[in-house]
């Protein structure tokens, strides 16, 4: 009994410590917003002297973090539902279908997965270009898309598969035809995984800096990253209203990971069980 509580005292303590480690960057960011450029070189650490607002007023003055935040959403909206409303139909697909030419294709999207961004960024600058979708924030949606589905049918690909397929001869002896099959019987049961699916790329959609880097040109069209890129000067940068403006853009995710966060459990449980 006292060995159990001992490792039980163990283990808190770690986790305790791995709390502390991942919130530090949080602490940092929200305490610092509200100093003075004077007070963070001074002390990052510390207390500001006077919590005041200054900081976060003059980020929404000096930017047009309200557009910025429009197009974020935007692109990350045309990402989202691309990746999900694809990677499940495809991954669905190639689930039920046995075959090698079937299995082919699975691997072509596992082994894309594989290429970095920064060996294809060129190229696929050049392409976006040559069909019109450089500088439009739903082409650059449509580019996360691409992007982003490999990663999609893999995860949905290995859920499908857990799925009975009782189910849907079941559903086809009731008059189901296969596009009724999916959207009212198999895509209501991958609503864990999508969940999982929607956070991990939201996090990159909401917060990438390379590819609209990349692809946007006109400052009009700027996302939330490229916006808050304009207050690092080329001798300075204003540290308070840089943090104060990550606070902002951080604050829509973590908001959205706080109500999917439970469905994320439930997927694991359900894979766990299965």
């Amino acid at each position: 009994m006292k060995e159990n509580k001992a490792a039980s005292w163990s283990v808190n303590i770690v986790l305790t410590l791995f709390a502390v480690v991942s919130f530090f960057p949080i602490y940092m960011s929200v305490v610092n917003s509200f100093k003075t450029q004077g007070e963070i070189f001074d002390s990052v650490l510390a207390l500001p002297e006077t919590f005041s607002l200054a900081n976060y007023i003059g980020v929404f003055q000096e930017l047009n973090l309200l557009s910025s935040a429009w197009n974020t959403l935007i692109v990350t909206v045309v990402g989202l539902a691309g990746i999900v409303i694809c990677g499940s139909l495809a991954g669905y697909k190639l689930a039920r279908t046995s075959g090698k030419f079937s299995n082919f294709i699975f691997m072509m999207f596992v082994a894309s997965m594989l290429v970095p961004f920064h060996s294809i960024m060129i190229t696929l600058s050049q392409m976006a270009k040559g069909v019109g979708a450089q500088g439009s924030l739903i082409g650059l949606g449509f580019i996360y898309i691409g992007l982003g589905v490999n990663m999609s049918v893999f995860l949905y690909h290995g859920f499908v598969k857990a799925i009975p397929k009782e189910l849907e001869e079941a559903a086809k002896i009731d008059g189901c035809n296969d596009f009724q099959i999916f959207t009212k019987i198999i895509f209501p049961l991958l609503k864990p995984i999508t969940a999982t699916i929607l956070v991990l790329n939201v996090l990159w959609l909401w917060n990438d800096f390379l590819l609209p880097l990349i692809m946007l040109t006109d400052v009009n069209n700027y996302t939330l990253m490229l916006s808050i890129n304009m207050l690092f000067g080329q001798y300075a940068a204003d540290w308070p209203k840089i943090l104060a403006a990550l606070v902002l853009t951080a604050l829509p995710v973590v908001v959205f990971y706080a109500f999917f966060q439970k469905y994320i459990l439930e997927g694991i449980a359900d894979g766990a069980i299965k």
